[in-house]
């Protein structure tokens, strides 16, 4: 999947801010959640998720998903990460 399908999918799907993070080799951020549901495509490098204490690596063209109140942490360390990620909040 391009870019442009990739964002075109998130407007489909209501993420309704989208935009291009870059993390540098070295980043981690330890256990936290967001208050928003999370789509994002890996661009370039490479990032390691743990849900439940279960690891997965993303890497270029793969796509992660995290529903807003997920607890997880996030390393991309080894490599640094750049993705496309739309956010959607979560309606009160």
């Amino acid at each position: 999947m391009n870019t442009q399908e990739f964002e075109a999918t998130l407007k489909a799907g209501n993420y309704d801010e989208i935009n291009t993070i870059s993390k540098a080799v070295g980043y981690q951020m330890g256990e936290h959640q967001h208050t928003f549901d999370a789509c994002a495509l890996i661009t370039a490098g490479q990032i390691d998720i743990v849900v439940a204490g279960e690891s997965t690596s993303y890497k270029v063209g793969d796509i992660f998903r995290l529903s807003a109140g997920t607890v997880h942490t996030e390393d991309a360390s080894p490599f640094g990460v750049t993705y496309i990620v739309g956010r959607r909040n979560q309606v009160k």
